[in-house]
């Protein structure tokens, strides 16, 4: 327990920092977000631990894990931290011009080709704003890793999140010219079963389900297929279809500089993939009242940069 001459306001920097490490998991990713060494994040928690006369963190060699009461202490407090973090960006929003750190996650492929390239524009047009740009294919929990926003690929943005939508997009069926012309063009879905497909990391059986018409009842239809080689990436699907190693389906914004520039041909172009990935880009963040300034213009930004797509209907057909 707190002794009486012990200052509460002495202590809210480890019990922040003890915060951020649930967040976190690791001692050396908090030192990372404070800017300090780990050796002072790691007396923060020893100084918060002798203040409240409890063990709050679990260390092993391996691993990092709260205790009880470690736990208890974070959530209890949670909603205060994050209520004192939104004062902040309220209190900053009033400037005119808007500044701090976008903390953005996306994945690997569509943040390598089409958001990173225009990172470097939006931070021209404001020098007081600070971008961190995380690319992974692993899905990540926005609030609970402190990422401001995410850039996704998907058909249903969560509920409880807020979404703007960036600009559509589509799945397609490629291959390269030198395996068309090696195994010929597929005619039909049906024929797909007979040739080499590039497929994604996924748990059962590949198979990929097409639909033709529009309408209320588009004509549908579903077919297994397998192929030399599989892929948890997009730009790894279609680097091997570059290579004619197959058929692949890819999501448009990794294929539409292969298409512009010849070396990929769409297949079964009436036919249109389904069920795999997102049908529109949206730009994803945790529920508040208000969105900060900074995250507002980047928003904005990238809308006005992807607002046409990614313009793979090639030349190509």
């Amino acid at each position: 327990m707190l002794r009486p001459e012990q200052r509460l306001d002495l202590i809210w920097p480890q019990v922040h920092s003890l915060t951020l490490l649930a967040q976190l998991g690791s001692f050396t990713q908090v030192a990372q977000r404070l800017g300090l060494s780990k050796s002072a994040v790691s007396q923060r928690i020893t100084e918060l631990e002798r203040s409240v006369g409890q063990t709050l963190v679990q260390r092993t060699t391996r691993s990092v894990r709260l205790t009880d009461a470690g736990q208890q202490l974070v959530d209890q407090t949670a909603e205060a931290f994050a209520q004192i973090t939104r004062s902040v960006v309220e209190a900053r929003d009033l400037a005119a011009q808007p500044s701090g750190l976008v903390r953005v996650t996306a994945s690997v492929a569509l943040g390598r080709q089409h958001i990173a390239p225009h990172i470097e524009s939006f931070l021209l047009a404001n020098p007081s704003i600070r971008v961190e740009l995380d690319v992974s294919d692993r899905l990540v929990t926005l609030a609970h890793e402190g990422f401001d926003l995410a850039i996704r690929h998907t058909s249903n943005p969560p509920d409880n999140h807020v979404a703007w939508k960036l600009c559509d997009s589509r799945s397609l069926l490629v291959a390269s010219n030198a395996y068309l012309r090696q195994r010929g063009v597929p005619k039909a879905p049906e024929d797909l079963s007979a040739h080499a497909c590039i497929t994604y990391l996924r748990p059962g059986p590949a198979v990929w389900k097409l639909e033709r018409g529009k309408g209320a009842d588009p004509e549908r239809i579903s077919v297994g297929v397998q192929g030399p080689f599989r892929a948890n990436n997009s730009e790894l699907v279609r680097e091997a279809a570059l290579a004619g190693l197959g058929l692949a389906l890819l999501p448009d914004f990794s294929a539409a500089a292969a298409l512009r520039a010849g070396r990929l041909k769409e297949v079964l172009p009436q036919w249109r993939p389904i069920g795999f990935f997102g049908d529109a880009i949206y730009a994803i963040r945790p529920w508040s009242a208000r969105t900060p300034k900074p995250v507002q213009a980047l928003v904005a930004h990238l809308r006005a940069a992807l607002k046409d797509g990614f313009d793979a209907a090639a030349t190509s057909r």
